[in-house]
């Protein structure tokens, strides 16, 4: 199976602009730029690069996550991912911290947390960013 995203950038890199637009049309024509990526901190501006990722990342550990709690006999009420995938200029993306809180009745911390790891190793995304620090802190709550 695959699936799609195309940019279009117009533009140097610092006063230049970009628009990306996906297959499913989710995001259509959404605006980047250098300022979007490296210095607007509150990210209200328009989306980059690492924000996708993070969303890919988090979208499908909670996936994979409810796949193997459901396997288990104790499938989840609510999973609240989230990813925070780090940018360092001029080396790169360095890591992408998952966290977690579960509503998952009837399963007991011990099998949570091995669900939980396992599905941070088995995760596709999780498998793609295999170059960086993935980390998790997954609490049921």
């Amino acid at each position: 199976m695959d699936r799609h995203a195309t940019a279009v950038w117009k533009g140097n890199l610092k006063e230049g602009g970009g628009a990306l637009t996906t297959q499913s049309g989710a995001l259509a024509d959404l605006p980047y730029s250098f300022k979007t990526r490296f210095e607007d901190a509150s990210g209200k501006s328009g989306t980059n690069p690492e924000e996708l990722i993070a969303a890919a990342h988090a979208g499908c550990y909670a996936m994979q996550l409810s796949h193997f709690l459901a396997e288990n006999g104790t499938p989840a009420a609510k999973l609240d991912a989230k990813a925070v995938v780090t940018l360092v200029p001029g080396t790169g993306i360095t890591g992408s911290a998952l966290t977690l809180v579960a509503d998952v009745p009837g399963i007991d911390a011990v099998k949570f947390k091995e669900l939980t790891e396992k599905a941070k190793a088995e995760c596709p995304v999780s498998k793609a960013l295999g170059a960086i620090n993935v980390s998790l802190d997954a609490k049921l709550g």
